[in-house]
């Protein structure tokens, strides 16, 4: 039987060809494993489809965009879960749909899936605090707010990165940098490490392991979050894999801060392995 984690796991082997709508829609399965995948993407299809019918063959870039604004954000009624923002519900595409609200990349990832299918090239940008999105037109690039369609200019995004001006100047990057198209392999560990942040912060463990797991078949190099998911099999009463992800975790950063910690731990490992044997 092939489980959730196997077919994402299927979706994600080749890093260059990750098809991404299906992938992002799959990380529901942890919290409905019983939703119907194909019954979501039917039905985000027959969104595009619609608004298609509208749409001469000859209709222009920005035009497409205009309309496709007035139709997700005012007939479809998508915004952004203000009110409830830290919901993981937000972060899960088959409750998005039904409850038409959610986060930036969430939202990112509908808006995008129907522009794709009425022929706009609409890119994800991993932007620092906030998911943002683009199309590259003739006489220039729009810079897109998920959350409303907003048209960004450079001053506004100039602003959005101020909040995070440390880690710009470290970076060394220019503004033009945190406007790259994002990979959907990318997009995908981002999903991942907000739901991973809510889940942690709530010691939701099995959540988190199910995340983990997810994420180290996208980063299996990782050790920090092969660390992280030894955690979450510590608190989870799961001794043994624990010790092993935690081990494999020190033997390739046995200088990390938390190291010591860590290794303060182990013995109570062994100890709940050798009474489960």
């Amino acid at each position: 039987m092939i489980t959730p984690l196997d077919f994402f796991g299927s979706l994600v082997q080749r890093k260059d060809s990750i098809p991404l709508f299906e992938a992002a829609l799959t990380l529901a399965q942890d919290a409905d494993p019983q939703f119907d995948l194909g019954a979501a993407q039917a039905e985000v299809d027959q969104m595009a489809a619609k608004l298609c019918k509208r749409l001469p063959a000859d209709t222009a870039q920005i035009q497409k965009l205009r309309l496709l604004n007035h139709y997700f954000y005012r007939e479809l009624g998508f915004a952004g879960n203000i009110n409830n923002y830290y919901d993981p519900d937000n972060s899960y595409l088959h409750r998005v749909i039904r409850t038409r609200r959610g986060i930036p990349i969430s939202l990112a990832m509908l808006y995008m899936e129907i522009a794709q299918q009425i022929g706009l090239d609409v890119q994800g940008i991993s932007f620092p605090g906030h998911f943002l999105m683009k199309l590259s037109t003739q006489s220039g690039e729009v810079i897109l707010d998920p959350v409303n369609g907003a048209s960004l200019s450079r001053e506004d995004l100039e602003e959005r990165l101020e909040p995070f001006v440390a880690q710009i100047i470290s970076a060394g990057k220019p503004l033009a940098e945190y406007l790259e198209p994002a990979s959907p392999h990318a997009i995908l560990v981002r999903m991942l490490r907000n739901l991973k942040s809510l889940f942690a912060e709530r010691e939701r463990w099995q959540k988190l392991l199910d995340v983990q797991e997810r994420l180290l078949l996208l980063l299996p190099d990782d050790s920090i979050e092969r660390r992280d998911r030894g955690i979450a099999f510590a608190n989870l009463d799961c001794p043994k894999p624990a010790l092993a992800d935690i081990e494999a975790y020190l033997a390739k950063r046995p200088e990390a801060e938390d190291a010591d910690t860590l290794r303060g731990r182990l013995p109570a490992l062994r100890e709940a392995i050798r009474r489960l044997n």
